[in-house]
């Protein structure tokens, strides 16, 4: 008798271990999807997506050395006798550039107002005063791209200009010439004096300002 009841209650916990077992066997079954699914096809998209990262992502932009002896910052502006060029020199910049990672590029540069030179020294020195660039306070001319996009001629930057304390939103077309480790970056724009605060409204000096750039680097 006891023989008899102890081989019914094995006969039972294998049955229901026989159960548990199909059952989560099935459960894995329905989880699966068949390759014709749509499912499977979008699973199977992301997860090759995931396993191929985008080069441009992890590709390492290049940072370019700005020679700063040889760089040009050329203005000119509308004077009360013609025409004032000048220029400013000690730029001092942070370029990381790729043609082919605009996306991880920017530009950082500024400059020291109080190197302003116009070829005429009492215009120079009249020139960092608080109605003109207020040196003595404000001692840089800065700008910070915010990003570098493809252009039809070229490539521009969209970026931070400040100037006197006030900062303007500013676009700076550019071309990029490269040659194995050295190249030349050129640019120009125009800026509206009176919006930085450079001299009084209207008067006998221009209101714009254009602005060429040209930039020699190595890596």
């Amino acid at each position: 008798m006891k023989t008899s009841w102890s081989m019914k209650k094995i006969c039972f916990l294998s049955f229901v271990l026989l159960f548990i077992v199909s059952c989560s066997g099935a459960a894995e079954k329905k989880n699966e999807l068949k390759p014709d699914e749509p499912g499977a096809k979008a699973r199977k998209e992301t997860s090759a997506k995931k396993a191929t990262p985008d080069p441009a992502e992890k590709k390492e932009v290049p940072k370019w050395n700005v020679n700063a002896a040889a760089a040009q910052i050329k203005f000119s502006v509308k004077g009360p006798f013609g025409t004032v060029d000048g220029g400013l020199s000690g730029l001092k910049s942070t370029i990381l550039f790729d043609k082919d990672n605009l996306a991880g590029s920017s530009i950082r540069a500024s400059t020291d107002p109080k190197t302003i030179s116009t070829g005429i020294k009492l215009r120079n020195k009249d020139l960092q005063k608080e109605k003109f660039f207020n040196s003595d306070k404000y001692s840089l001319i800065s700008f910070q791209s915010d990003k570098i996009q493809k252009s039809a001629t070229g490539y521009k930057a969209i970026g931070d200009l400040t100037i006197k304390g006030v900062t303007k939103k500013v676009e700076i077309p550019f071309t990029f010439t490269e040659k194995t480790n050295a190249g030349v970056f050129k640019g120009n724009f125009s800026i509206q004096r009176e919006d930085y605060g450079i001299g009084k409204q209207g008067g006998s000096i221009g209101s714009k300002i254009s602005i060429e750039l040209e930039v020699p680097v190595t890596k």
